[in-house]
């Protein structure tokens, strides 16, 4: 084989790092040579066996925290009928030029494939799937859902097909088999109607096998073809030349029943698994469900029907009682209540009036309102909830790769052992040894069974993170899931977490209530964070006036109206300022303190005419969310850039003991490092710029989804409308999740550990007992329906 050229593209490639990475390509088997670029930011390297060698830099490379220039998408992998398929269609991608990663999931039908756009393309892996009989479904346009949706269903419908039809032979074939196996030409009626069961209701098997062995592979579809054919062909010889047994003293017995009803059974089980599969996405079905297909659009003051593809940003759409908001928008017009319980799991209607946001999915309510498109497409909230979704149930949990070696290996070891069961039966059997080793080697074959081991895990995580979504809870990946139940310590900013992370006025109390139309002009012309909530509270007022006003940093505001200056900010200032106060100024400042508010005054030249009260609330939820985390043992920090006065404050109402105040960014993520170094698994809770540092180096990172966009980024679980509460629901969902796993992948390795030794005959020489191999097929047709259904019993568990 010649030498092969790879180029990796690195973007975050400095000058202290080609040593290191040339050291590291030194000591690395099969490279014949290498070289860093530093200028283009390039690693060139050539090796004899190139996927070996570039799968092993690219663990290098991810695990020292480079940034390879690469893309990550998500593709359906069509025909899959095993989890050995998973496998297989994964380490085919994993083989290819310029894949970093791939990750094909049985449960969902979903290939995550990281891959180097200037070294391969979707195409390029499109056609070697092809190649060993898979595909992938690499379109991107807007119908891509709905053509897969139909190929799924028609698919179903065949499948559903093929079990209806074999029923019809199978019935009369079993009867014939078990009870009038002596009436005239049994053995050619059996003949003729297990023929089209094999080869017509069930030739996807056959089909399947024929194209694992031209790639010199092995399914479950290899197991049943192998088992089913043996069986068929044995019982035409046996029926054909008869006298070949009679002549060794031996009953020529012919076995079309179970041939066929094997058939019969694995296709009604793969009927069922299909069907319980569905339901596995259903969360996603539901949200899709949400987006309508059509939207009003206001248009030159004609209302026109359009197809929600065609909206575009700042298009004035109508929205009538009971109607879906089509995207996110703001409302220009009107009133209502606005049922958000599709993206936050809260019941409670939102009342949404001008300047006020609604988003895609939700529903109004009582009146008639008017809004601006400001996100459309793939960019509203609802649809990055879908996509989120979507990617966190094609997602791996850690457990799952070690099951993924497993089922890559387990049908070559069940054919391994199909062979030691024949031949053991051989030397040490009785007069009937060869039928009753032919009869153990196709049993050992049918009771196989990677299936269930290939659903046990991917089924609950789909369930697991369907059942988050409903409940405004989204898990970025698998991984994600499984780590929140060993959260033992939790960290909490305040602004925006523990409280609203919106302002208000609380108090404004006036010694002259007549300049209160200054007072509300200021700081409408104000740009001061804190000039809106001034302003919602006095409300609007009649007389407009005209007038400046001047930000004075670290002060304050200053305005001149009528030649006369007027002054709002900080207590501190007034007194540099010599403004008279009353003490009944003194008494309300003394007042306020002690509710925690930020005060602020507002005076003109000689005193002070009003002092106003401004906190950020605590949610409703907070206080309730902090004694559940106690309850379940978990260490509640709260760490604060605000002053020690206001979070000793906030820390008291909502009874959190261990503070930090004052915090800088780098003070956050210290805090977080300095816990885990005491074997404590952190999550942080954020919602701001702020945050992101702290969010990325945490066990499990957790952003608020009314703060930014960067926070939720960086986080690995997003909780939908801000609730602390439904952190302690992901901690329950992500117990009931592993547990569910565990006891799946508990019954499908007991199912395997203790069916294929009983299948080869291990109970004979106690007992006399060998399983039937149409028994076989029963069972293992009900191991995987019975991994898939108690997965989804999540579904109805209380969080």
């Amino acid at each position: 084989m010649n030498n092969t050229q790879l180029n990796i593209p690195i973007i975050n490639l400095a000058s202290g790092d080609v040593d290191k990475i040339q050291n590291f390509l030194a000591n690395l088997e099969n490279i014949e040579s290498y070289s860093v670029d530093l200028d283009s930011k390039v690693i060139h390297l050539s090796a004899k066996k190139l996927a070996k060698a570039s799968s092993k830099v690219y663990e290098f490379l991810k695990q020292n925290n480079y940034k390879i220039d690469s893309v990550e998408k998500s593709f359906p992998v069509l025909n899959m009928t095993c989890a050995s398929c998973a496998s297989s269609s994964q380490a085919n991608l994993k083989r290819q030029l310029g894949v970093v990663n791939a990750e094909v999931n049985y449960g969902n039908g979903i290939g995550k494939i990281e891959f180097i756009p200037t070294l391969t393309s979707p195409e390029k892996l499109k056609d070697s799937l092809i190649e060993v009989g898979y595909d992938l479904v690499i379109d991107e346009d807007k119908s891509k859902d709905e053509d897969l949706e139909r190929y799924n269903k028609e698919g179903y419908q065949i499948l559903k097909n093929n079990v209806l039809f074999s029923l019809v032979f199978g019935i009369p074939l079993f009867v014939i088999g078990m009870f009038f196996m002596n009436m005239p030409y049994a053995n050619y009626i059996m003949w003729a109607l297990s023929t089209p069961i094999l080869f017509i209701f069930g030739q996807q098997f056959f089909v399947g096998a024929l194209r694992q062995l031209k790639n010199k592979s092995a399914n479950m579809d290899t197991l049943v073809a192998l088992s089913t054919s043996v069986a068929y062909i044995f019982s035409v010889f046996n029926t054909l030349f008869p006298t070949y047994w009679h002549n060794k003293g031996l009953h020529a017995h012919p076995y079309f029943e179970a041939a066929g009803l094997i058939i019969v059974f694995v296709l009604i089980g793969k009927l069922l698994e299909e069907r319980a599969k569905g339901n596995t996405t259903e969360a996603i079905k539901k949200l899709i469900g949400l987006q309508p297909k059509t939207v009003i659009v206001i248009k030159n003051d004609q209302h026109i029907e359009t197809s929600i593809e065609d909206v575009q940003i700042n298009d004035i759409l109508l929205a009538k009682p009971g109607d879906k908001i089509a995207v996110d928008g703001i409302v220009i017009k009107g009133e209502s209540f606005i049922d958000e319980s599709s993206l936050t799991g809260e019941p409670i209607p939102v009342e949404k009036g001008i300047n006020q946001n609604v988003f895609s999915g939700t529903i109004n309510q009582n009146s008639v309102i008017q809004y601006k498109a400001l996100k459309v497409g793939k960019e509203t909230l609802l649809a990055q909830i879908i996509q989120s979704v979507k990617n966190a149930q094609g997602s791996k949990a850690p457990v799952q790769k070690t099951v993924d070696k497993i089922a890559g290996i387990f049908v070559p070891i069940v054919l391994i052992i199909a062979v030691l069961t024949f031949i053991t039966w051989m030397i040490l059997g009785t007069e009937n040894a060869f039928t009753m080793a032919l009869l153990s080697m196709i049993t050992v074959l049918v009771i196989a069974c990677p299936c269930a081991l290939g659903l046990a895990t991917p089924t609950a995580i789909m369930v697991g993170m369907g059942k988050g979504a409903e409940k405004g809870i989204l898990i970025k990946n698998a991984e994600s899931l499984e780590q929140a139940k060993k959260i033992d310590t939790i960290i909490l900013d305040k602004t925006g977490t523990i409280t609203q992370g919106k302002p208000k006025v609380q108090e404004l109390i006036w010694i002259d209530e007549s300049y209160q139309n200054i007072l509300y002009h200021i700081e409408k012309n104000s740009t001061h964070p804190l000039a809106k909530s001034v302003v919602d509270f006095i409300g609007e007022q009649e007389n407009n006036i005209e007038l400046k006003v001047e930000n004075i940093s670290g002060k304050g505001l200053k305005s001149n109206y009528l030649n006369k200056n007027y002054y709002i900010g900080k207590t501190s200032w007034s007194d540099e300022l010599n403004l008279t106060k009353d003490r009944k100024i003194n008494e309300i400042i003394e007042q306020f303190s002690a509710k925690n508010y930020t005060i602020s005054f507002f005076g003109n030249d000689e005193k002070v005419l009003g002092l106003i009260g401004i906190s950020d609330e605590v949610k409703a939820s907070s206080k309730e969310a902090i004694k559940l985390f106690h309850q379940k043992g978990i260490e509640v920090f709260m760490v604060t850039g605000d002053n020690e006065f206001s979070a000793n404050a906030i820390a008291k109402e909502v009874e959190i003991d261990k503070i930090v105040a004052n915090a800088l960014p780098n003070d956050k993520l210290q805090i977080i490092k300095d816990l885990q170094q005491k074997g404590k698994i952190v999550a942080m809770v954020g919602d701001g710029i702020n945050d992101s540092a702290a969010l990325a180096q945490a066990d499990v990172s957790i952003a608020m989804g009314n703060g930014s966009d960067i926070a939720i980024d960086v986080a690995q679980i997003t909780i939908i409308g801000g609730d602390l509460t439904k952190i302690v629901h992901a901690i329950n969902l992500s117990k009931q999740t592993v547990k569910t796993i565990h006891q799946n992948l508990f019954w499908a390795f007991i199912y395997n550990l203790i069916g294929i030794p009983i299948a080869a005959g291990i109970l004979y020489p106690i007992n006399g007992f060998l399983l039937n191999p149409m028994l076989a097929g029963a069972a293992m047709a009900l191991s995987s329906v019975s991994v898939v259904t108690n997965s989804l019993s999540l579904k109805y568990k209380k969080i």
